[in-house]
C-alpha cells in the first residue's frame, strides 16, 4: 500500500522534501484564489514557484509561512501539519522561517545596522558585541562589507535587496522565501541577486522559496520550478523537464516570456 504524507514516519534530516502541500484551497469574499494547491518544496534545494499577477503566488507563500489560515487543505513542514496550530505553536515553527520582501521592507528611519540587528534584538538575548559580529558577517555574506553606518536612502535597489537578505539570515533560518527578489533591477542587479541567492543556499544549506515571474533567473538558479496558474500548479520539476512540459498555459508563459 503506498505511504502518504499523513501516514508517513518522517526523518527531518533525511525527508526529501521540508514542505509538502496538499489540497490547498483559499477564497476572499467568495472569490476562490487557491482551487487545491498541492506542491512539494525541496529541502536545501532553490525552489521557484512561477506564474503571472493573480494566480495566487503570494497568497501561496504566506500559507507556507503560516500568516494565513487555509479553508481547507494541509501544509506540512518536517512532517508537521501548519493548519491546525494554535498563533502560539506557529509562532515556534516560524523561527525556521526568513522572508525577503520584495522591496526589502528596510525601516527608512535605521541605519543597516540598526535594521539587519533588529531582529536579534527582538528576539535572542545576545550581547551587543555578539550582535555586532552576527551583523558584520551577515553584510560579508551579501558582498557589502563595511555599510553599517548607512541609510536605506543612501542604497541602490540592489544593495536594498542584499541588506533585505543580510538581515534575513542573521536569525540562521532552515527556510527563505524570497517574494519577486529581482523585481525593478537591471540585469547586472539582477544577476547579482541571482547569485546571491545560489550563494547563501549553498553556504548555509538554507531550502529557498522563491516567487517569481522573471524567468531568466529561474532559469539561472532553480533547482525545482512549479508553474502555478488559475489558483493551481499546472507543473512541476527540474528546469528541464519545465521546458518539456506539454501543459498548454505554462508553454504559452514561456513562449511570451522569451524562454522557448
Amino acid at each position: 500500500m503506498p505511504r502518504t504524507v499523513e501516514s508517513e514516519e518522517y526523518s527531518l534530516k533525511n525527508e526529501k522534501y521540508q514542505i509538502r502541500v496538499r489540497e490547498l484551497k483559499k477564497s476572499f469574499g467568495g472569490q476562490p484564489i487557491l482551487k487545491g494547491i498541492n506542491l512539494d518544496i525541496e529541502r536545501h534545494k532553490i525552489n521557484i514557484i512561477i506564474g503571472g499577477s493573480g494566480h495566487g503566488k503570494s497568497v501561496t507563500m504566506k500559507h507556507l509561512m503560516g500568516l494565513l489560515k487555509p479553508d481547507s487543505g494541509h501544509i506540512y513542514v518536517d512532517g508537521i501539519d501548519l493548519v491546525p496550530m494554535s498563533d502560539y505553536q506557529l509562532n515556534k515553527i516560524r523561527h525556521k522561517f526568513g522572508m525577503v520582501f520584495q522591496y526589502a521592507a528596510l525601516f527608512d528611519s535605521m541605519n543597516v545596522f540598526d535594521n539587519i540587528a533588529f531582529p536579534l534584538r527582538e528576539h535572542t538575548k545576545k550581547s551587543k558585541n555578539e550582535i555586532k559580529d552576527i551583523v558584520t558577517s551577515s553584510l560579508e555574506s551579501v558582498d557589502l562589507p563595511g555599510i553599517e553606518h548607512k541609510f536605506p536612502s543612501e542604497l541602490s535597489g540592489g544593495m536594498r535587496k542584499r541588506v533585505g537578505l543580510a538581515r534575513a539570515i542573521v536569525m540562521e533560518p532552515e527556510v527563505l522565501f524570497y517574494d519577486e527578489p529581482t523585481t525593478g533591477l537591471d540585469p547586472i542587479a539582477t544577476k547579482n541577486v541571482d547569485d546571491l541567492i545560489a550563494g547563501i543556499n549553498e553556504k548555509f544549506g538554507v531550502t529557498s522559496v522563491v516567487i517569481s515571474h522573471d524567468m531568466a533567473s529561474t532559469f539561472r538558479i532553480a533547482h525545482k520550478v512549479a508553474m502555478l496558474y488559475g489558483g493551481v500548479i499546472v507543473d512541476s520539476g527540474t528546469p528541464d523537464e519545465i521546458l518539456l512540459s506539454k501543459n498548454q498555459n505554462l508553454r504559452e508563459f514561456l513562449e511570451v516570456s522569451g524562454v522557448l
